[in-house]
């Protein structure tokens, strides 16, 4: 069977999903029937988000025994603290199928110029002269449903842009807003920090690379 692997910058506002009404990844590009995304990016998130008909990939990445490093980039509304971000590393209680759950340790640091590196949000960010806004880093081993969105707001700086950057050494680094960046299977799997060849059933240890190939633009 042949493997099909996209990388693409999910722009605000696109559901992560091919049928359905409303904006999908079926408005990116034209892609084999097969391909599916592995995981989901909220409608109003943005960023990285992989598409493949690779099903062991797909495992390798959301079985939680795995721990594989996501970093969000995140505006806050208002000036975060050193304690929140902190707290945000030692781990929160938030709500998970209306039961509290408190978050694994995680990566968290703020971050400068990010505007520099990211595209502007279609449609933008709504501007207050009055509230001071801010960016953090953080990065996460689980994946519950919109945990940074529930981290942040309960350290008290609620999300108001949202951006999956990496996924382990993978990153949208140099991606404009809709772009679709094919890979080959070798350097996906040596991206995420898998290793062993393909399909094998081999165990899978870290390592790390990167190599793309440029495709379509939104």
């Amino acid at each position: 069977m042949s493997f099909s692997y996209y990388i693409i910058y999910k722009p605000f506002g696109v559901l992560s999903q091919f049928s359905g009404e409303g904006n999908t990844l079926g408005l990116l590009g034209d892609f084999p029937s097969d391909v599916y995304p592995v995981g989901r990016l909220d409608k109003d998130s943005e960023g990285l988000l992989i598409l493949t008909n690779d099903k062991q990939l797909n495992h390798l990445l959301l079985d939680p025994t795995y721990l594989h490093e996501r970093t969000y980039w995140v505006q806050v509304e208002g000036e975060i603290t050193d304690k929140a971000v902190r707290d945000l590393e030692q781990g929160v209680i938030i709500t998970v199928n209306k039961k509290p759950h408190k978050t694994l340790k995680a990566k968290a640091k703020l971050i400068q110029d990010i505007e520099q590196l990211l595209p502007e949000r279609n449609p933008p960010i709504r501007y207050r002269k009055n509230v001071p806004d801010s960016w953090v880093a953080i990065s996460l081993k689980e994946g519950k449903n919109r945990q940074v969105r529930k981290m942040t707001a309960a350290v008290g700086f609620p999300t108001l842009r949202l951006v999956r950057w990496s996924v382990e050494n993978l990153t949208i680094e140099g991606f404009e807003v809709g772009e679709v960046r094919s890979f080959d299977q070798k350097s996906i799997y040596s991206s995420l920090g898998i290793s062993g060849k393909p399909h094998s059933g081999e165990h899978y240890k870290s390592t790390n690379s990167r190599k793309m190939k440029k495709k379509k633009r939104f």
